[in-house]
Parts: structure tokens; sequence; C-alpha cells
């Protein structure tokens, strides 16, 4: 509008000039003044939505970048400015070693906005339900009191409804991945309700409803909470030793470092199987325990997978580490031979650990070592009929000898020797086979 009452004003001193004096082409100035004055805004505009134009490509680019794929990590650093995934507007820009890409779901709004977020090392795409930490509304609270009524559609508590609160809604599972692929990617499967009937689909599939089912089942219950990168847990055994010799049928005792576990914490392994998602403790660490089990090979150098049903000893570790070591004795020992040691680190419910990324170390450990010399067999005050002292084991199956096969309290599944020649103990506990 100045630029406009700007051309006019001079174009009336223009006219008035050639009444009194030479003409002058004034106009030519004066359109020179206005082009220019228009050419200002009009490059102001440009540059405006260019500008805007570019911000929104680049994070469309970068989050797409973030594919969370098993791929070998890149290295170098990225670095880009990206949309809140709130209402604000805001923007606000993330530096990390890869981009990841969340989905942000707001509690007034099912669409959901890309974030990069930073993570540790790896690409990762992960759902983050602001709602869960600042939504408004009620949230329930979680209890470990037996619940002796049921859920009602029509529950205030969102922990006794069976209402999907629209504020958990992970709108990512929408996305089968298939925006950005790679050789032999495959569709993720979709849901717009967080699976919450999944199992009505798996015919003829039981409820795993807390039990140990060994024909297959499916299990209702979400993952639960997961742990920062710098969270994670890991182990590793201080012995036997990696490639060491033990003297064979001679007990021993397993020792295992242990970091970021939250140790000792164990349900009934016969009612609460899996019946609980993840939790974390106040430090953020997995709530959990773990156990060791070790299975006999044929030589340090075999290359045959293994049969998971079929162990030399098991023993779910339900004590708290000390001093970042947690311990199992092997009473019987084992016979000469050939073995593997492995953790298997698990939440309370005895899940395996669930981590944040898709790249990272192995949250377990495994280690080979040889039984040699010692007696012929276990000396009977430490047999394979000897009582268990703890109070879960996570054997799941038949632990399938040729020889005697032992009683195992219903606490615990001590030890099992798999050796044709020697006593050995079934892994089957049909009390309490955690």
């Amino acid at each position: 509008m100045f630029s406009k009452s700007l051309c006019f004003v001079l174009l009336g001193y223009s006219i008035s000039s050639t009444l009194a004096a030479p003409t002058v082409n004034v106009r030519a100035n004066n359109d020179a003044t206005c082009d220019a004055n228009a050419s200002a805004v009009v490059t102001t505009k440009t540059v405006t939505v260019t500008a805007t134009a570019s911000s929104v490509a680049t994070n469309v680019a970068v989050a797409s970048t973030g594919n969370g794929n098993d791929s070998s990590a890149s290295s170098g650093s990225k670095s880009s400015s990206s949309k809140s995934g709130s209402n604000s507007g805001s923007k606000s820009s993330s530096s990390s070693s890869t981009a990841a890409s969340s989905s942000d779901n707001s509690a007034t709004a099912s669409a959901s906005s890309s974030n990069n977020a930073a993570s540790s090392g790896s690409a990762a795409s992960s759902g983050n339900n602001a709602a869960s930490n600042s939504g408004s509304g009620a949230t329930g609270s979680l209890s470990t009191t037996d619940i002796t009524t049921n859920a009602t559609a029509d529950s205030t508590d969102p922990q006794s409804s069976l209402t999907l609160d629209p504020r958990v809604i992970a709108t990512g599972f929408m996305n089968n991945g298939q925006d950005v692929q790679e050789a032999g990617q495959v569709p993720s499967l979709t849901s717009n309700n967080n699976f919450i009937n999944y199992c009505l689909t798996q015919t003829g599939m039981p409820i795993t409803n807390g039990q140990q089912i060994t024909t297959g089942s499916c299990n209702p219950a979400p993952i639960g909470t997961i742990p920062s990168v710098d969270k994670m847990p890991s182990a590793k055994f201080a012995f036997p030793t990696n490639m060491g010799t033990i003297t064979g049928n001679t007990a021993f005792t397993i020792k295992l470092n242990i970091n970021n576990l939250d140790t000792g914490n164990f349900v009934n392994a016969n009612e609460n199987y899996f019946a609980a998602p993840q939790q974390l403790n106040s430090d953020g660490l997995i709530i959990g325990h773990t156990h060791v089990v070790i299975e006999a090979i044929n030589s340090l150098a075999d290359t045959t997978p293994t049969d998971p049903q079929k162990f030399a000893f098991f023993k779910g570790i339900n004590t708290a580490a000390v001093d970042g070591q947690v311990t199992a004795d092997v009473t019987s020992g084992v016979p000469e031979g050939d073995y593997r040691v492995c953790t298997i680190n698990s939440s309370a419910n005895h899940q395996p650990v669930i981590a944040a990324v898709a790249q990272h170390g192995s949250l377990d450990d495994c280690v080979y070592f040889t039984a040699a010399g010692g007696p012929a067999t276990a000396p009977a005050s430490v047999s394979a009929t000897a009582t268990a002292t703890a109070s879960a084991t996570d054997a799941a199956t038949d632990t399938a000898t040729d020889a005697a096969t032992a009683t195992a309290d219903a606490s615990e599944t001590d030890a099992a020797a798999a050796a044709a020649t020697t006593t050995s103990k079934s892994g089957k506990n049909k009390k309490n086979n955690n």
C-alpha cells in the first residue's frame, strides 16, 4: 500500500512539473521506483516461501533416513531442524550420530508428526506418546494385588477399561514401512488400534494367560517400558572361563558379572509367565532376573545348532547381585565333555529383555569350556537327585536322556546332566518350571 501511495504522489508531482518546467522523464523514474519496491516485496515473499519449503523438505529427508534397519552402523554426524510433535508449532533442532524418527501422538489429535530425536550409535524408529507423560485426563494406577472385578467399557479408570484410550494409540503402527525400502525388506503388519485384538486372528492358538504352553500360544500383553540406550543390560561370565577346563562330575559355581539389570525380581512362572509388560525401576533399569543354562556340544569346534529342549543344567538366579555379580551352584557338576554356558537375561515376568534400538551389542553372554577328569560319576551326596534350593527356574520342556531321570524339587531344577552315560536331572518341572 505504501508503494502504491508513493507512486501516486510522484505521479502527481510529475504532472505539476510539466506546468512549470521543461519535460522531464519523471514517469520512468517513478516506474523504476515502484517496480523496485514491488520486486523487493516479491523477493521477500519468495525467500520466505523457499526457506519454509526447504525446511520442510529437510525434515522429510532426514526423517526418512531413520529406518532402524539391522545394517551395519554408518559413521559420521547428521544435524537437522525438525518440527515439534506438539500443536504449538515450535521448532527444535537435534543432532546425533544417526537420525532417528519418532512418532509423537498428541492427547487431542490422532495424527502424528516426525521428530528427529537423538539416538546413540544407531538409527531407530520408536513410538513416543507424549500423552503418557503430559496428557490431560486420568491415567489410572497399576497394582500388584489380585483383581477381583472384570474390566468394563464405561470405567473411568483407564487401567480398568475395555476401551482403548486414544492417547496411547501408536499411529506409527499404521505404516508398513515400505515407503523407504531396501533389498529383501518385507512390509510390517499394520494396525490402527495397537493390535488389541490381534490374538483373534490366530486361529487355534490359546491365549498364553500366564502359562507356559509348550504347544504354542498367543500373548496379548504389551512389550512394556523400554530403557534408554545407556541403560541396556549386559553380562559376562567370570567362571567358567572361555575355553577353560574344569573337573568333570565335580561341583562348581558359575559366576556371572552383570550390569544394568535390577536383579532378583521374578514372578510365579506357572501363573504369570509373560503376563505383564517389561518394567523399569526408578533408575531406569529393567526390573528382572537372569538365568544360566549349560548345553552339551559335540566339540568346541562344533557348528551344529543345539536343541533348546536339551540342556545339561538350568537355573533361574532369583537372588540380587552382590557387587555386580550373581552365582549359581552346579552341585552335581557335569560329565566329561565340551559345553556351552549362556545367560538368559529376563524381565520379572520371564520375557527376554527388550532394548530401545535394533543395533546393539549382545545383552547376554556365552562361553565355551571343557569338563575333563574327575570321578566316573557324580558323588552320591551331590547326585542328580539333590534337592534344589532356589524358588524359580525357567525350564520349559523335557531334558531327554538315555540314563536315569532324577527327581527335581518343585522349587527348582538345579542340575540336569544330558549325557547318556551319566545320571541326569530332568528339565521338566510341572509345579514350578520358571
